[in-house]
């Protein structure tokens, strides 16, 4: 039996205790209302808590031992958020997965991670049953519909089973293992430590401290950093709230957005080009408690953000930068200084940051960044190779290419591999993107190399209009090359219905990439 002060050690280095102060002060508040299945559920911080430790319980009782990976196929709802951080209580080490991945990927991931037990929620995924089917587990445990061959998640969570006290942790132990999209090949699993996480967190509340007044909306999966980073730990940790919602859909978010009086909401450029379809409906809101809505996770143009801001009035948008394995290495000033649009911010304090040039040596002003921190990952699960490709001394290569300005404040220029050259002129996507944006009629926009018969590559671009909208694929053309160099204005413009999206809800640059490559792979293009 632990004692007293050793058990208090070790909750304290425990990622699964992290809003323990929270609850301690205001057990009874309402910390999550959770909208899965079309109603609604409220759980305050006692009972929360009293759910976390039930799956610690469970676990041990079922012989996980700590140190073990649990996988984790389930969709938005207050079970993810239990199992999640209730796991760790017990040492275990859960893997969260993208459940919009395809079958022969999730298999894979469950196999790299060696779990040995999985909490499956079957309409997740129409192959959830049949991936923890096919892979090696000791323990299925299934949401909502009993099945042969699985154990009932709240029939498993009611048997009685002795407390589990949290287990005495290295100073790297290591809290969960999200699977990074990557831009090529597998996903990779980033071993995200406790201490670096319960750093995080605090980091974020000294410096942007959260309210227990706030109240965010989550509408992305929760799989995604975008969701729990920005979210679910800074409200809990603050002893605020959040709205869960199954899943994204404009209208149901906006209402929610005004029901439920958020004060907060975070999301992915597409999302909130989407909200922007839908003007008229906001008009009838009230979203008076609406404060801040923040926009990350893939290109965020300043046109975007301001198209927000006309629409939400009063409500102030920002721009962020991060990545599952390294953080947000960047904020706004605590100075108070305006960030400008089409920054991400200055340098967050007690991170370190540098950009490197392709043969690592440190530029003043441009170049790939690299970060380090305590909260970047210790490496990459079963990829030495990676690791330390990856990293080296803690600094994390991050693959994205940055230009700081003179006051100190960051602008994300391209992926590393992104930039190509045409006709000898270097074009960042990104750029040619922002062009887009600029005229009146485009909502969203991707643009790609494809093959070019003078200059080897040219630029290339998909594009959604606002609804009605009849500019025609060569009047961008034209555009572009009225307002930006002639060297990167796109050879070719396809106008079309919508975007492909991701498992996270990003555009899916590959999948627009590829199409565009395929469309021009016979026949490059001859327009100068």
């Amino acid at each position: 039996m632990t004692d007293t002060y050793s058990a208090g050690i070790n909750r304290r280095r425990n990622l699964g205790f992290f809003f323990d102060d929270a609850c301690a002060r205001s057990p009874d508040k309402t910390a999550i209302i959770d909208l899965f299945d079309g109603r609604e559920r409220s759980v305050t911080y006692r009972a929360l808590d009293a759910r976390m430790d039930r799956v610690a319980a469970m676990l041990g009782r079922l012989g996980i031992a700590a140190g073990e990976r649990v996988g984790m196929l389930v969709g938005n709802r207050l079970e993810f958020i239990e199992f999640f951080f209730g796991a760790m209580r017990a040492g275990a080490i859960p893997v969260p997965l993208n459940t919009r991945l395809a079958a022969d990927t999730l298999a894979y991931i469950f196999a790299d991670a060696g779990c040995v037990a999985a909490l499956i929620e079957p309409r997740c995924n129409p192959d959830a049953v049949a991936i923890a089917q096919g892979v090696s587990l000791r323990h299925r445990l299934l949401l909502d519909d009993p099945r042969a061959g699985f154990l009932s998640y709240e029939t498993e969570m009611a048997r009685p089973a002795a407390p589990v006290e949290p287990p005495p942790l290295d100073p790297d132990a290591q809290a969960f293992q999200p699977y990074t999209s990557g831009s090529t090949g597998r996903p990779k699993g980033a071993i995200m430590t406790h201490r670096g996480m319960l750093w995080y967190v605090a980091h974020n509340q000294r410096y942007w401290p959260s309210s227990p007044e706030d109240r965010g909306l989550i509408a992305l999966p929760l799989f995604h950093k975008n969701a729990l980073r920005g979210t679910v730990k800074p409200m809990l940790y603050a002893g605020g709230s959040f709205v869960l919602m199954p899943a994204y859909e404009p209208k149901a978010y906006l209402a929610a957005l005004a029901k439920y009086r958020c004060t907060y909401s975070r999301g992915v450029a597409a999302v909130f080009a989407l909200v922007l379809q839908h003007r008229d409906y906001i008009d009838t809101l009230d979203l008076s408690a609406l404060r801040g809505m923040t926009i990350g996770s893939a290109v965020v143009t300043p046109e975007l953000l301001d198209a927000v801001e006309r629409a939400l009035p009063g409500v102030k948008t920002s721009e962020s930068y991060g990545l599952t394995e390294g953080g947000s290495p960047f904020r706004a000033p605590i100075d108070g200084r305006k960030v400008p649009r089409g920054s991400v911010g200055v340098q967050a304090p007690d991170i370190e940051v540098k950009l490197v040039d392709a043969q690592g040596h440190e530029q003043h002003d441009f170049g790939e960044l690299m970060i380090r921190s305590p909260y970047v990952c210790l490496g990459y699960h079963n990829q030495p190779e990676i690791t330390r490709e990856k990293l080296d001394d803690g600094w994390l290569r991050t693959g994205d290419v940055f230009h700081k300005d003179a006051d100190g404040f960051y602008f994300f220029k391209s992926r590393v591999d992104d930039m190509f050259s045409c006709g000898g002129e270097n074009v960042y996507p990104k750029e040619v993107e922002n062009l887009l944006f600029r005229h009146p009629d485009v909502v969203n926009a991707v643009v790609a190399p494809v093959p070019h018969k003078v200059k080897g590559f040219a630029p290339a671009a998909m594009v959604t209009l606002r609804e009605g909208a009849r500019t025609t694929a060569d009047e961008l053309k034209a555009f572009c090359i009225a307002k930006g160099p002639l060297y990167s204005h796109p050879r070719h413009v396809a106008v079309v219905p919508a975007l492909p999206l991701n498992g996270a809800g990003k555009i899916d640059r590959a999948a627009v990439q590829a199409q565009l490559a395929a469309e021009f792979r016979n026949r490059p293009v001859e327009v100068w």
